[in-house]
């Protein structure tokens, strides 16, 4: 038996937020009428409240920056003096005066200490509630050296400081936090890497912003998992034919890839897989395999004139040749729905327009780098960027994948265990698409599905993964998503 590892459970709500998106949503809130001190106190509050979960009572040291971040750490401070904590307040710079940070700030009464790296020194715990998520220039490394200086756990308001709430980058030389308590709604950077592992454990406090701003604020980010998209309930009348038909190209090379992508296919609900071999002596080697998989060596102009045949996955284990592009063009030509990946990537390299009429294509880093240049700091922005120029959905794959459709919708997948990253398991991720996509599911919703599924999967199998295991535990990942209640 498998050791059972347990998957982190999906946040909700879903929507992402960037920093100048929350920007927005908190004028839209205080508008509409909510006193901004209402959100500060708040927020501080579920500080206090996040401190106390994080250690017992202890010598704490609040950093307060001078905008809000600072002031949400000054009503944290309070309150934690309140409840009996030794709390002492450093501030890096005032607030400015009349503003929601200034009031709170006028209503500490506890001692204010120098901000130095002696007293950062001396905490058992320290809240950085020096910078959020919008910091827009490199944090300074005065501050980032009293922060360093703590000898004991980190709380850090909204980001640790100096990182960049929309890509996850850090500005400097960032302090990881222990813990981060955010508001409302997450941000991109708690999710991308490096910013997942500095923000140590999210969590997310509802400070009363109503979620009716949404609309208004225009996000086009969510986090992926059940809820983004609903998986298809097969008609109970349904038969192989109605279930969708998915064709994957193997190559005479590489004949596992193939077979693995096939096996992604049909443990994820595909009615009918067939592989197309480029010859007998290919297809009696994938025969041998498992008995359930279609083997021709029909032409695939041919093969493409059945209209049953709705997904096609182009890539796995095929050589980078420019006749393996022709023949996608083809596919899409008739109307066909085309998973590009591997091969067919490599075949484009440099010239990503030649992939144009492909649904979904599966890129890794270096895939990517190959086709389109360097990823550089914001990762939603260059598959965004990558999709509106093939228009497809990138599907940019790492331990941060981000799935990006044409029209600028994004989801960051962080629903997937380090030891995924082995050989083979994005043969089956292809083919997972594909039968999503054989299914009905539109390409984004299908991209994005899958990959949850595929990390699911993953957990279910627990370590010492190798891609062979994943098809067996995708009906449990399955049975998971359509189970879960948003």
């Amino acid at each position: 038996m498998p050791i059972k590892s347990e998957p982190p459970v999906p946040r909700k709500p879903l929507d992402l937020l960037t920093p100048e998106e929350m920007g927005r949503a908190d004028a839209l809130a205080i508008a509409g009428g909510i006193p901004g001190d209402r959100l500060m106190e708040a927020a501080g509050r579920a500080v206090a409240r996040a401190a106390r979960r994080l250690v017992r009572p202890c010598r704490t040291l609040v950093l307060a920056g001078p905008g809000n971040n600072g002031g949400d750490g000054y009503v944290a401070a309070r309150l934690l003096e309140q409840a009996g904590w030794p709390v002492a307040v450093a501030a890096l710079a005032p607030p400015r005066p009349g503003s929601d940070a200034a009031r709170a700030a006028m209503r500490w009464r506890g001692p204010v200490v120098p901000f130095t790296e002696a007293e950062a020194a001396r905490c058992g715990l320290l809240v950085d509630a020096v910078f959020g998520a919008g910091l827009a220039r490199p944090l300074e490394e005065a501050v980032a050296r009293v922060i360093a200086a703590a000898p004991g756990p980190v709380l850090a308001v909204d980001v640790p400081s100096g990182l960049d709430g929309a890509t996850g980058q850090p500005r400097g030389a960032v302090r990881a936090a222990d813990a981060t308590v955010t508001f409302f709604r997450l941000k991109p950077g708690h999710l991308l890497l490096p910013g997942r592992l500095l923000c140590g454990k999210v969590m997310l406090a509802d400070i009363g912003l109503p979620a009716s701003v949404l609309p208004a604020v225009g996000g086009r980010s969510w986090r992926n998992g059940p809820g983004l998209w609903t998986l298809p309930d097969p008609d109970p009348a349904a038969h192989k034919y109605t279930r969708g038909h998915v064709t994957i190209l193997a190559g005479a090379g590489m004949t596992g890839a193939a077979r693995l992508a096939a096996a992604g296919a049909r443990r994820g609900g595909a009615g009918l897989v067939t592989l197309v071999a480029p010859d007998r002596a290919t297809g009696d080697v994938i025969r041998a395999g498992e008995p359930g998989v279609i083997v021709t060596e029909a032409p695939v102009a041919e093969l493409q004139a059945d209209r049953r045949r709705q997904a096609w996955v182009v890539g796995p284990g095929l050589e980078p040749e420019p006749r393996y592009l022709n023949i996608l063009h083809g596919l899409a030509s008739a109307g066909r729905q085309v998973v590009a990946d591997a091969g067919a990537l490599a075949a484009a390299t440099g010239e990503p327009a030649r992939l144009r009429g492909a649904a979904v294509m599966t890129p890794h880093e270096g895939e990517f780098l190959r086709l389109f240049g360097p990823i550089g700091r914001d990762r939603p922005a260059a598959a965004r960027r990558a999709a509106a120029a093939t228009g497809a959905v990138v599907l940019l794959k790492g331990a941060d994948t981000v799935i990006a459709a044409p029209d600028g919708r994004v989801a960051i997948n962080d629903h997937a265990p380090a030891w995924l990253a082995s050989g083979g398991t994005g043969d089956v991720l292809a083919g997972l698409i594909a039968a999503l996509l054989a299914q009905g599911l539109p390409a984004f919703e299908a991209a994005s599905a899958a990959a949850w599924l595929h990390g699911e999967a993953a957990w279910r199998s627990g370590p010492g993964l190798i891609a062979e295991d994943l098809p067996a535990h995708l009906n449990q990942a399955i049975e998971a998503a359509r189970s879960y209640r948003v």
